[in-house]
């Protein structure tokens, strides 16, 4: 960084600071112009870490599903009722659906816990902070964020 860099950062952080500050629009839907294979081969080698598997589970959407941290799993365990016996996952969710303008892209973020009675419950993770980081995403691959409706 610059001298001049270095003397101007004190100016730029007082017209920051009383500028009004604007909530940045944040969405987990994103429309594409055209199919975002960059977008989904990122997400699938995003998904080698260990305890996770990556799967197509149908034309459009993938999943990366996970099993989660042994102070994680007891957490949703004892809170959701889940079967001890069959572990909860964490589970990242992309799908696409093409229409008119192209390709309308989702991305959901859940947890399934098992139950004893063989269903399973889902938890939605609701986090403003991921919702902009997945905004972020769908810009950087040329998405153009959009409410989910």
């Amino acid at each position: 960084m610059s001298m001049l860099s270095l003397r101007l950062l004190p100016i730029l952080a007082i017209f920051v600071a009383c500028s009004p500050q604007e909530q940045p629009f944040s969405s987990r839907s994103a429309q594409f112009g055209e199919y975002p294979k960059r977008l989904f081969d990122t997400f699938k080698v995003s998904c080698d870490g260990p305890g996770e598997n990556f799967a197509q589970v149908s034309a459009g959407v993938f999943e990366c599903r996970e099993t989660l941290p042994p102070d994680a799993t007891a957490f949703l365990i004892l809170n959701y009722d889940g079967f001890p016996q069959k572990l909860p996952q964490s589970v990242r969710r992309m799908s696409s659906e093409k229409n008119s303008q192209g390709y309308r892209v989702d991305a959901d973020l859940y947890f399934l816990i098992p139950q004893q009675n063989g269903s399973t419950v889902k938890v939605p993770v609701e986090s403003e902070a991921l919702d902009q980081e997945l905004t972020s995403l769908f810009r950087f691959f040329g998405g153009t964020p959009v409410v989910k409706g």
